[in-house]
């Protein structure tokens, strides 16, 4: 079958695919546009795509052979899953594989951000670094200070663990509470919302981008923090609302920010990449070598069994018999 992969795999993988089937792939190291995209979806059963790429009703309806939407990411916001399923096409994702660099990353800006490294460095690059002094860029420790998790899930809980070695004491937020056996085993402690927001020193936010979690901070929790607290987003740019974001920053209302994804990604919000008190980086959460080519690997293996006619293993909107989501 003619399968269309969206962005440069690794060579294992790409044998993997083509020991069957007949692969087309986007050699560029950047996305495919939207353009090339249409154009060449057309006679295609299968789809390995990147979180870059919009899967909507436009390009389902250029593809009337597609059997199969394997997203490489764990991410799903740029694919239109009713719209997939109404065709009867599943669309799967590729979980669990990214959780610990994605929590190292986390944890990075937790630390870049408190102890103002990237300042730093781009000072000394600069050749302004003559001098040790008493108050030259103070930061704030990060052994022993609170931390704020919202949404403890896989991500979260790693980047929990990573607290435990500088001494944090961890309290979280989440939609469903964890049992008291696992909060203990976590050494976490579930808090408010709001009391979240107003005793952190590091509010590190790991949710999933949904109706309800878009704008989850804005003015209104921003103004919750304390003015000596930093917010780090590793999860998705809509959840912050960067306007506001860039207003707290600017006028203080919290010391700083480290952020790796962005509301209008790859666009910043104009004005934030001249202050000096945020991190930003450019979504590499998942940007190790090992956690890509696991990433691709497992996209492989979803698009294989769907184009086998078979229940990926990662399946968002597959149904058995009984209509009970095989995902569960």
């Amino acid at each position: 079958m003619k399968v269309l992969a969206t962005g440069r795999l690794p060579d294992e993988v790409v044998t993997l695919i083509e020991k069957d089937h007949h692969v087309e792939i986007n050699s560029k190291n950047k996305p495919m546009d939207r353009e090339s995209l249409l154009s060449r979806i057309g006679d295609k059963e299968g789809l390995l795509c990147m979180v870059t790429d919009r899967i909507d009703t436009e390009l389902l309806n250029c593809a009337p052979r597609l059997k199969i939407i394997a997203n490489y990411g764990v991410g799903f916001n740029n694919i239109d899953i009713n719209a997939a399923t109404e065709r009867g096409i599943p669309v799967t994702n590729t979980p669990g594989v990214l959780t610990d660099s994605t929590a190292d990353l986390a944890f990075a800006l937790i630390l870049a951000s408190g102890r103002r490294l990237v300042e730093g460095d781009r000072n000394t690059r600069a050749g302004e670094f003559r001098f040790w002094a008493p108050l030259h860029f103070l930061g704030q420790d990060i052994t022993g200070k609170i931390l704020g998790i919202i949404g403890l899930g896989r991500i979260g809980k790693g980047v929990a663990k990573r607290a435990a070695g500088f001494a944090m004491k961890v309290i979280y937020y989440n939609r469903q509470r964890l049992e008291r056996g696992e909060e203990k085993a976590l050494n976490v402690v579930y808090a408010s919302f709001k009391t979240l927001l107003e005793e952190s020193d590091f509010v590190s936010l790991h949710v999933p981008l949904t109706p309800q979690t878009t704008h989850l901070v804005g003015q209104k929790e921003l103004n919750l923090m304390k003015p000596s607290a930093y917010l780090i987003n590793t999860s998705r740019g809509p959840v912050v609302d960067e306007k506001s974001l860039l207003e707290a920053l600017k006028n203080q209302v919290i010391c700083g920010a480290g952020l790796d994804v962005y509301e209008n990604e790859p666009e910043l919000t104009p004005g934030l990449s001249d202050l000096d008190n945020v991190v930003l980086l450019p979504h590499i959460g998942s940007a190790t070598i090992e956690t890509r080519t696991r990433m691709a690997q497992m996209a492989a293996e979803n698009l294989l069994a769907g184009l086998s006619d078979e229940i990926p293993p990662n399946c968002l909107n597959c149904f058995d018999l009984s209509g009970n989501r095989c995902s569960d």
